[in-house]
């Protein structure tokens, strides 16, 4: 006999788990799935931890309003849960002239985005924040942080649980399909369907279209094509001088290898983007000539023998090379027409820092009263 359940939410990442607290919040029992054994095994265990700001996203975009309340979110939520947290600041920083225009953008950008705080520093000011550092100009982003995003995940979970919601690992969905009520949740391994939910959310990250591909009702025009962006890091070994992360301005399809520190203050650089086919986690030792080049146009005096690969993260991305970047897409029954559903595609950076303001917005799209889902 399948099990009944609230609501499903499929993909144990922070978003997912977010969504779950949320719902719970709402006064419904969440059935978490996850494919792995243990939650936050993809997306959210391999990216750089850094709460943004929002000074990148296009004006009006989920990305940017989402980016925005959802780091105030997530600031208070830490605060008042004690998740591992800093808000340590970051420089964006123009090397030359020729990069101010750059600069220019992102401070208009960030400006339209409701971010309020930005400082505009000379190389002079900029040295003085970060002695090691070498550029022309420099914004500095005061609400820029880190996270312990393991500890933000497993605070999640236990509000979820306390609240009457439950994870299953090692469940892997292979198709939903229309049932009296709501939905049949089919996973791998079982001839029957395994849960009938009354409404089921899809945050399966890197599989979410694969999963929606599966969803019976749903057409071709409702299951974008995913692009997967291998993200390459190297870490620095031994001790460095900075305290705040430091970003040059964006290159062509990303934000470009960057500096940032992880709760214990180690370095790493990255990420450094390369397109392929199918999820793959591998880090090509090959790749640290370019990754020494960039880091040493940040830190100067950079020892190469230090910096040695680390780990790749993998964004499923909505846009393909040379594409404008996509936004967020959070498709409910107002874009697809069938009730009770949600996906979520294309949640990539900054998704970690929105997570709790993508989680408003799924119980607003499923027509859930929100009780006290904000922290």
């Amino acid at each position: 006999m399948s099990e009944q359940a609230d609501i499903v939410v499929i993909g144990a990442g922070v978003v997912g788990l977010a969504i779950a607290r949320a719902c719970s919040l709402a006064g419904l029992a969440p059935l978490v799935l996850d494919a792995a054994g243990s939650f936050g095994q993809g997306i959210s265990s391999r990216n750089s931890e850094v709460i943004h700001a929002g000074l990148y996203y296009p004006p009006g975009s989920l990305k940017a309003r989402l980016c925005v309340a959802g780091r105030a979110m997530l600031y208070r939520y830490c605060a008042d849960r004690g998740v591992p947290h800093k808000r340590l600041g970051k420089l964006v920083i123009a090397a030359n002239p020729a990069e101010i225009p750059a600069l220019d953008a992102i401070e208009r950008s960030a400006a339209s985005a409701g971010v309020d705080d930005l400082v505009r520093l000379d190389g002079r000011e900029a040295a003085a924040l970060e002695p090691a550092l070498d550029c022309y100009q420099a914004l500095l982003s005061p609400s820029t942080g880190i996270i312990d995003a393991h500890a933000l995940m497993l605070q999640l979970l236990a509000d979820t649980e306390n609240d009457g919601g439950q994870f299953v690992p090692h469940c892997r969905v292979t198709a939903l399909t229309r049932a009296s009520g709501g939905w049949a949740v089919h996973i791998e391994g079982s001839e029957e369907p395994a849960v009938l939910a009354a409404r089921v959310v899809n945050a399966g990250g890197l599989g979410a279209h694969a999963i929606a591909a599966r969803t019976e009702g749903l057409g071709p025009g409702h299951v974008p094509q995913v692009r997967y962006a291998r993200g390459n890091y190297f870490t620095y070994a031994g001790r460095q001088p900075f305290t705040r992360l430091i970003y040059p301005v964006p290159v062509p399809g990303g934000l470009g290898t960057h500096l940032t520190l992880d709760m214990a203050g180690q370095v790493r650089f990255g990420p450094d983007v390369e397109w392929i086919e199918e999820p793959d986690f591998t880090v090509d030792p090959e790749r640290k000539a370019g990754f020494v080049a960039a880091a040493q146009a940040i830190w100067p005096t950079l020892d190469p023998e230090r910096l040695e690969p680390g780990y790749a993260g993998i964004r499923p991305k909505l846009s393909g090379p040379g594409e404008p970047a996509a936004d967020f897409r959070i498709d409910g029954p107002e874009a697809h027409g069938r009730a009770g559903l949600v996906n979520l595609f294309g949640i990539e950076s900054p998704g970690l820092t929105a997570s709790l303001a993508i989680a408003g917005l799924v119980i607003e799209r499923m027509g859930i009263a929100p009780g006290h889902a904000s922290p």
